[in-house]
């Protein structure tokens, strides 16, 4: 076990404990109740990493039935959600045990990522057969039907980029993609009018209108822009963002929480950010590139669009350019869900890296070069 421990990527470990210090600094502005409940949060992430790290997924993953067992678990998971959630915030989309609150469209995203790394390391070579990508197609949509109907459309826009960029790197047709793009402009008039609710549709006429119901819809983004725009190069220092400590910045614990960092840490803080975020994924990338099987490689592609997506979204929301629809930045955002999901993932690759023969016999933390 010891052995197993010490073959893991320690800087992918020090880069999310980075972020995780992060985060806690900024929860701490925001409130003690967060930052408390973010630390528990952190000590299961951790736990979680170690754990699943343990366990040799190349062999478990080889069972087709396991597969299909764990993506059945998250759509009765969903489908439980649908029938005894409680409505909170106009959603149903969290299950309570007691004191705990689980938004179980992260752990679909797990089991979707899962479950097509499985289905394209066995297909990838016939992907172009209509066949397999609307088996994959399957997958995708029954999962983001069921998040739909909470409804949680950042979830969805997340399982939307997961399966599209699986299918970009499989090697699929240009046709087939204009094809689907062709599909996509028919049908985005109909989703528009009967899919989205009318605050989502607010959100997105916010986008293009600054001006648009600047204290509703626009309230979070302006306020966000402030919150950053006043921030200078280092920032107002720690525990003294006024858009935070006085409440005028919503969500700063979620939807907003790089705004909040900004505010406090200035371009410098929110350039850590970032860089931190970017070396987090080059780890993952260099992780699956040294993977010996399709399924471990595409198990590191599926967490790094899911990242991806995640920070484009939350980040691309806090400074105006994309819709708020509630994604969380990876191990900087509050919450346990996302947290737990992520820790799985990243068990599972760093599984894949105390395996990896291409890093035996390399130095612990000198595999970056």
């Amino acid at each position: 076990m010891l052995s197993l421990i010490k073959k893991q990527d320690w800087l992918l470990n020090l880069t999310i404990l980075f972020l995780a210090i992060s985060s806690l600094l900024i929860l701490y502005s925001v409130g003690s109740d967060f930052f408390w409940r973010q630390v528990f949060w952190f000590i299961v992430v951790f736990i979680v990493i170690l754990s699943f790290s343990l366990v040799d997924w190349r062999s478990l993953m080889s069972y087709r039935w396991l597969m299909l067992l764990i993506y059945l678990a998250v759509v009765l998971l969903l489908g439980l959600t649908l029938i005894f959630a409680p409505t909170i915030r106009s959603s149903k989309s969290w299950l309570v045990i007691g004191p705990l609150r689980f938004q179980t469209a992260e752990f679909a995203k797990v089991a979707l990522i899962l479950m097509l790394s499985y289905f394209f390391a066995r297909r990838h070579i016939a992907i172009a057969n209509w066949e397999n990508i609307f088996k994959s197609f399957v997958y995708f949509i029954i999962l983001a039907i069921l998040v739909l109907l909470q409804p949680d459309l950042g979830s969805v826009l997340i399982f939307s980029s997961i399966w599209l960029g699986f299918l970009l790197v499989s090697g699929i047709p240009w046709r087939y993609i204009f094809i689907g793009l062709a599909v996509f402009i028919i049908i985005s008039p109909v989703a528009w009018q009967y899919l989205l609710k009318d605050y989502q549709k607010e959100r997105v006429i916010a986008v293009f209108n600054t001006e648009y119901s600047p204290l509703k819809v626009n309230y979070g983004v302006n306020q966000s822009k402030i919150a950053i725009g006043s921030a200078g190069f280092w920032g107002k220092g720690f525990g003294q963002g006024t858009q935070v400590r006085l409440g005028f910045l919503p969500e700063a614990q979620s939807d907003f929480v790089f705004a909040a960092f900004v505010e406090e840490w200035g371009f410098f803080g929110g350039s850590l950010i970032i860089s931190a975020f970017a070396f987090l994924i080059f780890r993952i990338v260099k992780i699956g590139l040294a993977a010996e099987n399709n399924f471990a490689r595409l198990v590191c592609l599926g967490v790094i669009i899911m990242m991806l997506a995640h920070f484009t979204l939350n980040v691309g929301s806090a400074v105006g350019l994309l819709p708020v629809v509630g994604v969380s930045f990876p191990f900087l955002s509050y919450g346990g869900s996302n947290l737990l999901a992520n820790a799985i993932l990243v068990g599972i690759i760093q599984g894949i890296m105390a395996r990896s023969s291409f890093f035996r016999g390399m130095p612990l933390l000198m595999e970056s070069r």
